[in-house]
């Protein structure tokens, strides 16, 4: 999915990421605006997870929402 395509849906998939993640702040879903490196960061500081465990979920994720970056 190209950068354009994600922009426009961030708005669309910013509630719903924040109800998988709820302890993301608006401030990290300001930061993030739709890169996924920098929400697996911001999922792996909220949440305390390592690199594997965040990519994990957020693929999870990814896969249950059909929605690909």
């Amino acid at each position: 999915m190209n950068e354009d395509r994600i922009s426009g849906n961030w708005k669309q998939f910013k509630g719903k990421i924040k109800e998988k993640w709820g302890d993301l702040t608006d401030d990290d879903m300001t930061v993030v605006e739709g890169k996924r490196e920098q929400l697996l960061g911001k999922i792996q500081e909220r949440y305390g997870y390592g690199k594997d465990q965040a990519e994990k979920e957020l693929k999870e994720w990814e896969d249950s929402n059909k929605y690909h970056w």
